[in-house]
């Protein structure tokens, strides 16, 4: 993982990214990973309250964004690195908070449904793929009067999205996409391509500079 922020990631993450100047950065690496085009992304307002209720910060997530994609679909979206033991648990957990946070915005809002991007610096699963899309589907066997709601209920399914970045291994360094743009960031055991990447993306760069700053300025407890 890239050194810059190996020590509280979470924590180092959600304090640079977690304000509305940088947004654009949370949306470009978003659209990058779930292959959308965002319209309208704001901030989700629970992030910085959840975190004085768990016992350690940097276990906690990164973002909490509600995003409108260019084909009118809405979702919440978490982000987080994860580490340690108990993987899948961890993602199941981090799923159900950023999901039912929305119970808690009080703006009158829909509930839409929720994908998180969950960033392992180690290996768990047995493919060889370092993206990977997991899907649980809706357990529930409650029956329904209504069809159309028993349809609905039965088709949902809980959607994470896993990259595992000591799988990474770029095809080909001179053309990567944004995806691998930002995976290669985030791994950072090149500098070499660390630097050309940040050539290359104008987020990631300004990512750079933000996380720069905040080892300059600041100090974790």
């Amino acid at each position: 993982m890239n050194q810059k922020f190996i020590a509280k990631s979470n924590y180092l993450l959600r304090k640079v990214l977690n304000s509305e100047e940088s947004l654009d950065i949370l949306q470009d690496f978003i659209e990058s990973i779930l292959n959308i085009n965002v319209e309208k992304i704001i901030l989700n307002p629970f992030l910085n309250k959840k975190e004085n209720q768990l016992q350690t910060e940097e276990n906690f997530g990164i973002a909490d964004v509600r995003i409108k994609t260019k084909d009118k679909q809405e979702l919440n979206v978490g982000v987080q690195f994860i580490d340690g033991k108990y993987i899948q648990t961890k993602m199941l957990l981090y799923y159900a908070l950023v999901n039912n946070n929305q119970i808690e915005y009080q703006d009158k809002r829909k509930i839409v449904d929720t994908v998180t991007i969950n960033i392992l610096n180690q290996n768990f699963y047995d493919s060889f793929s370092y993206h990977k899309i997991v899907k649980f589907s809706n357990s529930n066997k409650q029956e329904s009067s209504n069809k159309q709601e028993k349809d609905k209920d039965e088709d949902k399914v809980l959607l994470l999205h896993v990259i595992e970045l000591p799988k990474f291994q770029p095809m080909f360094l001179h053309n990567l996409d944004k995806e691998e743009q930002w995976i290669t960031y985030l791994k950072g055991d090149n500098a070499e391509e660390v630097e050309r990447v940040k050539k290359m993306n104008q987020k990631i760069k300004k990512l750079d500079i933000l996380i720069d700053n905040f080892w300059n300025e600041e100090r974790i407890e």
